[in-house]
């Protein structure tokens, strides 16, 4: 991080997690050990952002489409949340 400039880290950072399903899958895990792997991912990145002070941090985590989801799947992940 020595060689970031502080004048040019943003105020407000968004990130849209997507294919953690896909990702677990390709590799013959659970598409739960994807979105459980994921938010381990997001806690990461929460942390990563306020050590460079990032003041926002906006996480667009579930879109309208998800509710189409296998209702299991939903559930879980809303446990995750």
């Amino acid at each position: 991080m020595s060689t970031l400039d502080p004048e040019n880290i943003p105020n407000h950072v968004a990130i849209i997690p997507d294919g953690n399903g896909r990702w677990a899958e390709q590799r013959g895990l659970s598409r739960m050990e994807g979105h459980r792997r994921g938010t381990d991912t997001v806690h990461e990145v929460v942390r990563a952002a306020n050590d460079l002070g990032i003041r926002e941090l906006t996480v667009y985590a579930w879109s309208q489409e998800n509710w189409g989801r296998p209702t299991a799947e939903v559930n879980a992940i809303m446990r995750l949340l």
